[in-house]
């Protein structure tokens, strides 16, 4: 059987983020695993082992100096069964296989481990793929692949599931920054390690023509009273546990010995028949 094509060119990828670490811009990086950080106090148990998938560990290494950093390769180096938390931080819609990246994390858990995911959402970069899309369409007539596809929150949380994943929640937050104008922008983006690495794209690079109609196209559309332009980053985040038979489940349907309105004291009202 055929392999579908790669999403991500992996060494585009890697060139991008070995620049970026000689000036990054890693904010939202810091921002997740601030986030991750303030969740995990609020878990009511220690963890002895812990793995994190992410292509920059200097951002984890005060947070949680003794983890094991892993590389978000499409095959990941976790060992089966030896962590108790696996955290996979913002690299989720660069994996060619996300839901074989959580089978993996899920795989290297012990019976209820956690895992804790950070990814970027669908409303991430929102208003510069408009921008993009339609200056490019005006300029050439057609468009080409530009920013790595995001998954929505619902989709995303289906993910944990689909990878075995028990008890899965999903939650999210949305983070405006303001820039000058689109060229600080995407100066920023490549200091994030957040260029352009689909497979897919035009090697060619983006043309000062095209470029000037995006940053038009971008200010018009979206531009604030004191003349700079916002960018959208979503973060979501994804929690799921190993399974485990300690774990509480879910009552079979039609299991209740007490009727709720009983419990509430109030009086029942049937729904009609059809």
């Amino acid at each position: 059987m055929n392999q579908p094509p790669a999403l991500t060119d992996r060494k585009q990828l890697d060139r991008q983020r070995a620049r970026a670490a000689t000036n990054p811009a890693l904010f939202l990086q810091e921002d997740a695993a601030f986030e991750i950080h303030e969740r995990l106090l609020e878990v009511n148990r220690p963890f002895t082992r812990t793995a994190i998938v992410t292509p920059f560990p200097s951002v984890w290494q005060n947070i949680r100096p003794d983890a094991t950093f892993v590389s978000d390769t499409d095959r990941l180096d976790l060992e089966v069964g030896a962590f108790d938390l696996v955290i996979h931080a913002m690299s989720l819609h660069w994996a060619n296989d996300p839901v074989g990246q959580l089978i993996q994390c899920r795989r290297a858990l012990r019976p209820d481990g956690m895992c804790i995911v950070a990814a970027f959402g669908g409303q991430t970069l929102s208003e510069l793929r408009s921008a993009m899309a339609e200056a490019e369409i005006a300029i050439t007539g057609g468009i080409s692949p530009r920013v790595a596809p995001m998954g929505e929150i619902r989709d995303l949380g289906g993910l944990l599931q689909r990878a075995g994943f028990a008890l899965p929640v999903a939650d999210g937050a949305t983070k405006t920054v303001t820039y000058r104008d689109a060229l600080h922008l995407m100066r920023d983006l490549r200091a994030m390690g957040e260029g352009n690495a689909l497979n897919a794209r035009r090697k060619q690079p983006m043309s000062r023509r095209l470029f000037d109609e995006t940053a038009k196209r971008y200010h018009a559309a979206f531009g604030t009273n004191d003349g700079r332009i916002p960018a959208t980053f979503e973060t979501i985040f994804l929690t799921g546990w190993a399974p485990d038979e300690s774990q509480q489940k879910p009552l079979r349907p039609g299991s209740a010995k007490t009727r709720l309105a009983d419990a509430l004291e109030t009086t029942e009202t049937p729904l009609p028949k059809f």
